[in-house]
């Protein structure tokens, strides 16, 4: 295999190939997951009879799960072997998809997600770590393609996949459905993946653990206790997310003194890395924040389905296949910095057109548009993730792919909590209807509140008879104008991705994937 050392062969072979299919497999089950769950929060709120508050720590608590796992992948990967560390992920991530169907209670289920995140939470660097050790130098970028296709297509294919699940069969399904997946995959690792070279060596850092996972975990749930807040001036907003703070300020501190950190900061000192870890960082808070809300306008602007603004979002993940195999092939050949511009560029223009959006846009303009950023998605997230991971050594690509997940772990909660917490403050601007009061908490509606509500098959035909459509339309209008004014936002972040990007590499990259492998190699008898 490429691992191996000397000249990777150009062609893909079927070793590798195997290979990737194990890693997308685990890649497909653990993303899919996360934006699955997100379209079944209502269908929790009614089976369990709990507020959506309550509901949303199915994510939460997937997600500190996530951030208390990650850090220690690196150190686990070199320690224990990416192979057996790797199986171990699956398997908790199984086991707990299967207790989740069996959940009784919302606490119940809220427990079985964090389980279920301890596992999910390792698949992504593992899967990273293995395939770069796979490809080898000459050859990551188009696997990192194949890597990337699960990555693109979850928060597309999540939605259409959830809603048929809850609408055909029962919530149960959207976790059991992972059960068979995760046994295929485990017995496809335990054939495919290559056997394990450990480095018992090197000592586990309990210091840098007690610092970096619950600062990661008490940042994140800052960060998403924001849309709710409403203003980062709450205690349960702010006093999480300071404490978090420090405690990672501390770790980076504390993080050049010992031989082998937790968390290998050094590793910052490659510049590709750092700048290409910056870029990535900038555009998963300005895509994936402000990306997470176009459905949110085909559900409370246009009144579709989940079902139907699932299918809306197609477009992108097609856009998104048809470049990513040709990235991946370019990737390989050319610097990262002569073809990640024009991606970015795709991207800017599909975006710019949510700016514009009102209560009946064009459906064909807003499906061109979300193809036009596939498109640049598609050369855009793995070239950049390429360009982190292939100028590290073998030992190295652990530590850094666990860097990269973290930094995608963090921006992807900044984004999705900046631009929900946007949105929120432009509909709190509605203005409220006098005499129509919200029987739960006997506050005033208003008319963004009465318009997203006259598409909901419950309550919305009384909505619809209880006040004129002048009314509605007003409000529909005003929702509209709030998307249009926080896709505006995101918009703005997308250009300042451009300023990290003009740093990536524009000219080959040496790669030193396999400098450590030869170094380890035995010398050659030499006959005289």
């Amino acid at each position: 295999m490429a691992a191996g050392g000397g000249r990777a062969p150009a062609k893909l072979d079927a070793a590798v190939l195997k290979i990737a299919g194990v890693i997308v497999l685990g890649a497909i089950m653990s993303i899919l997951d996360v934006t699955v769950v997100s379209v079944a929060l209502p269908t929790f709120q009614r089976e369990f009879d709990a507020t959506y508050a309550k509901v949303a720590w199915t994510m939460t608590g997937y997600t500190l799960a996530l951030a208390t796992v990650i850090p220690l992948s690196g150190w686990a990967a070199d320690r224990f072997g990416t192979k057996r560390l790797y199986m171990l992920a699956l398997l908790l991530f199984t086991a707990g998809s299967g207790l989740c169907a069996t959940a009784g209670s919302i606490n119940e289920l809220i427990g079985y997600r964090v389980l279920q995140g301890l596992g999910g939470g390792m698949l992504m660097p593992l899967g990273m770590t293995i395939m770069t050790r796979a490809a080898g130098p000459a050859r990551i970028g188009r696997l990192m393609a194949v890597l990337g296709i699960p990555m693109l297509l979850g928060p597309i294919g999540g939605p259409i996949l959830g809603g048929w699940l809850i609408d055909a069969a029962s919530w149960h399904w959207i976790f059991l459905i992972n059960l068979p997946i995760g046994a295929i995959a485990l017995v496809y690792a335990a054939i495919a993946l290559p056997k394990d070279h450990t480095e018992p060596s090197e000592s586990f850092d309990f210091l840098g653990m007690l610092m970096l996972s619950p600062g990661l975990a008490l940042f994140l749930y800052g960060m998403s206790s924001l849309p709710e807040a409403g203003t980062i001036t709450k205690a349960k907003v702010w006093v999480p997310m300071l404490v978090g703070a420090v405690l990672v300020v501390g770790f980076v501190l504390y993080s050049f003194k010992p031989k082998h950190p937790l968390l290998d900061l050094r590793l910052f000192r490659n510049r590709n890395l750092t700048v290409a870890s910056l870029s990535l960082f900038v555009f998963i808070i300005a895509f994936m924040g402000a990306g997470l809300l176009f459905p949110s306008y085909f559900l409370q602007v246009r009144g579709q389905t989940t079902l139907h603004a699932g299918l809306l979002m197609a477009p992108q993940g097609l856009g998104a296949m048809l470049t990513m195999p040709i990235a991946g092939m370019l990737s390989d050949k050319l610097p990262v910095g002569r073809t990640v511009p024009f991606a970015m560029a795709l991207i800017a223009v599909g975006f710019f057109s949510f700016t514009q959006v009102g209560v009946d846009t064009s459906y064909v303009m807003l499906c061109g548009s979300l193809f036009v950023m596939g498109l640049g998605m598609g050369g855009t997230m793995m070239p950049i993730m390429t360009s982190a991971l292939r100028t590290l050594t073998s030992h190295e690509v652990a530590r850094g792919s666990t860097l990269v997940n973290i930094l995608q772990q963090i921006g992807g909660s900044i984004g999705s909590a900046v631009m929900s917490v946007i949105l929120t403050s432009h509909l709190n601007d509605s203005a409220k209807i006098p005499g129509a009061v919200d029987p739960k908490s006997g506050a005033t509606l208003t008319e963004a509140q009465i318009a997203i509500a006259s598409h909901d098959p419950v309550s919305g035909p009384q909505i619809l008879k209880q006040f004129p459509p002048d009314v509605i339309h007003r409000g529909l209008q005003f929702v509209a104008d709030s998307f249009a004014s926080t896709y505006w936002v995101g918009f703005f972040l997308v250009l300042a991705t451009f300023i990290p990007i003009a740093f990536l590499p524009r000219k080959r990259e040496v790669s030193h994937l396999n400098d450590d492998v030869a170094a380890e190699a035995p010398a050659p008898v030499v006959m005289h």
